[in-house]
């Protein structure tokens, strides 16, 4: 038997919320044999059918910060309100195996990942449109509307990023979005160039809709405030 001595690639996957990262991911995993996910450690409380050491590796704060104090972490971030990073060891060693890695991860993290390995390849999922995009995030009923808030605040921030990726893929439909990554892995071709207008038209609208949730949550206020009375 062959040895394999093809080295493994790290495929870094970001994206707004709401766009289907973690159901394109599952899809990769189960279409194709050379990946492997590297599962990420949070701070966060498990959502309901998550599992320990598959979907994330939930630690306390304090665990958190002696894994960082250890350079046990490829990269770590703050996001809403919680830790999330990446355990160093389960990544080296499967693409030493030549396992292509796939990292789930945030903006900040992947900026991270992209400075220790230069040649990950970055992949940033969006939906067509930010309406889309809320449509999603708000139809999976998994955060407060205060949590919902913070997510599309950070949008904000993170389309800032979007031309720090090699690549950007629509997740339009998930058969096509799942084709075009695993191609865009084995032949680093495709995605879509980063288009102006397009980010200018999504930034505009999830302006938009962050100032119609404002609006909507001042009216609810005052109308409790009124009932009170």
């Amino acid at each position: 038997m062959t040895e394999n001595k093809r080295a493994g690639k790290l495929v870094v996957i970001s994206g707004f919320s709401g766009v289907g990262k973690g159901t394109v991911v599952n899809r990769l995993l189960s279409d194709y044999d050379h990946y492997t996910l590297s599962v990420s450690m949070t701070t966060r409380k498990p959502r309901e059918g998550e599992v320990h050491g598959v979907n994330y590796y939930f630690v306390s704060n304090e665990e958190f910060e002696e894994m960082i104090r250890n350079g046990g972490l490829l990269e770590h971030a703050g996001y809403a309100d919680h830790y999330y990073g990446t355990p160093r060891s389960f990544v080296e060693e499967n693409m030493a195996k030549g396992k292509d890695v796939i990292l789930e991860i945030e903006v900040q993290g992947a900026m991270q990942i992209k400075k220790v390995f230069p040649d990950a390849v970055l992949i940033f999922i969006t939906t067509p449109s930010a309406g889309e995009m809320a449509k999603r995030l708000i139809g999976r009923k998994t955060e407060t509307e205060e949590q919902i808030d913070n997510r599309f605040k950070r949008a904000v921030e993170e389309i800032e990023h979007l031309e720090k990726y090699d690549y950007i893929v629509v997740n339009d439909d998930l058969d096509d979005c799942v084709r075009e990554i695993n191609g865009i892995v084995e032949t680093e071709e495709g995605g879509v160039s980063l288009d102006p207008k397009f980010k200018t038209r999504f930034l505009s609208e999830l302006l938009e809709i962050i100032d119609e949730r404002m609006q909507a949550a001042r009216a609810r206020l005052a109308a409790e405030r009124s009932h009170r009375k």
